[in-house]
């Protein structure tokens, strides 16, 4: 199983952070591994909504569909691969600290299957890595 959690703190406004964090079109602009997100069902986000993604991870090029699964604007988002290479759950949350930070989290939880399960150690120790960035590359958009 693989259950990776990260958090970090943005000096923005909790609104601003969720709002910019929850839209698929922005994904590829703060997640280091994804290259494109097409929308799969039609916009605004919503329980049950579909979005692909193209992505490259470990050094194989992976294409996914997330759909969402649950959906509180300015508190959580959580989506789960409908297909892929292998069952996976995202979870977002954000919490306002103050009125200028958010305190968001990230995290991963999967079942690797076939060849993937043996590398669950190692996928692990690099989604915590490429989750990090991801978060301080979000950060990094929002408080400029």
């Amino acid at each position: 199983m693989v259950d990776v959690l990260t958090e970090i703190t943005i000096r923005c406004p909790l609104h601003r952070v969720s709002e910019y964090a929850a839209d698929p079109d922005n994904a590829p602009e703060w997640y280091v591994n994804i290259d494109s997100a097409e929308w799969v069902t039609e916009k605004p986000l919503s329980i049950d909504s579909q979005v692909a993604f193209k992505a490259r991870f470990l050094g194989k090029d992976l294409s996914y569909v997330y759909e969402i699964t649950e959906f509180i604007p300015g508190q959580k988002l959580v989506m789960k691969t409908a297909n892929g290479p292998f069952p996976m759950e995202t979870t977002y949350t954000w919490e306002a600290l103050d009125e200028q930070v958010t305190r968001m989290t990230l995290r991963n939880q999967g079942k690797p299957t076939g060849f993937s399960k043996w590398a669950t150690p190692l996928m692990s120790t690099m989604m915590k890595k490429a989750n990090k960035k991801d978060l301080k590359r979000i950060k990094d958009i929002l408080e400029s």
